[in-house]
């Protein structure tokens, strides 16, 4: 399914269906720091019932189904939730294809909602009153994002200097540490109760991180397959000339935990 937003990309179309063979397989990367600090917050564990929104291939529940939380998950991608599903077999999650503005759970059915690298595709608001509505008193909204750091990192800002020959509309690079933005309107119903930004390194291959690469929306979501093609083949050249074949790319993390007032 196309997404045009004027505020992403200048509103050049992207579909994550598209990617999902690929998303599935190089973008599970999170290290165990990344959820260890979300139940730090007491949030995502056993007795809480969680709604993933933008789920993508259920990354983020099947990741952390073991602390014992009931999850429900959603994404706007049939091909994202066939893989979610097909990576999920053993694990109790309920998958729906649905934007997230077109959920439609009852009131009250969760503690927590989640939105995992997805929050800033939301119409906000639209969404947030639906959110405020069914979460449980007291309940949270936890914002997650993880960003590799371009001018940190010189082969990550080798690979954004690929994706930008071919696709110069992609507004997805140049990333620096930062909270995550909260828009205005989460004000009148909602308080951030919590925020963190941390620095991680990441382990990949140069196999690994081709596929990352390709993974995101400025390439696999957007790019033609003749356009593809061709940034694959000088990306892999390019990680051959500047990559061993083990490496770290440096990354940050950020949280925005908001509760229901």
């Amino acid at each position: 399914m196309n997404i045009k937003n004027q505020s992403i990309d200048s509103g050049k179309a992207f579909d994550w269906g598209r990617t999902s063979a690929d998303y599935a397989k190089f973008r599970d990367i999170y290290p165990q720091e990344f959820y260890d600090r979300i139940v730090r917050r007491k949030l995502c564990i056993r007795g809480q019932s969680v709604l993933d929104l933008g789920t993508g291939t259920g990354v983020l529940p099947r990741n952390m189904y073991r602390f014992g939380a009931k999850w429900t998950a959603a994404d706007i991608s049939e091909n994202q939730i066939a893989e979610a599903r097909r990576l999920s077999q053993r694990m109790d999650i309920e998958y729906h294809v649905a934007a997230a503005e077109q959920t439609d759970f009852p009131d009250a059915s969760f503690d927590v909602i989640t939105a995992c690298q997805c929050f800033w595709y939301f119409d906000h608001e639209k969404i947030m009153p639906e959110l405020y509505r069914m979460l449980k008193e007291n309940g949270r909204i936890l914002v997650l994002y993880m960003a590799w750091l371009p001018f940190e990192d010189m082969i990550a800002g080798e690979s954004e200097k690929l994706v930008l020959k071919y696709n110069p509309q992609w507004s997805g690079c140049g990333e620096t540490m930062h909270p995550i933005r909260i828009p205005e309107c989460y004000g009148e119903r909602f308080k951030l109760v919590y925020h963190e930004e941390y620095t991680v390194n990441v382990p990949f291959t140069r196999e690994s991180w081709h596929g990352r690469m390709k993974a995101c929306r400025g390439v696999g979501a957007s790019m033609t397959e003749t356009e593809i093609a061709a940034w694959e083949q000088e990306h892999l050249a390019m990680l051959e000339r500047l990559a061993p074949r083990e490496f770290e790319i440096r990354h940050y993390g950020a949280i925005a935990e908001l509760c229901k007032i």
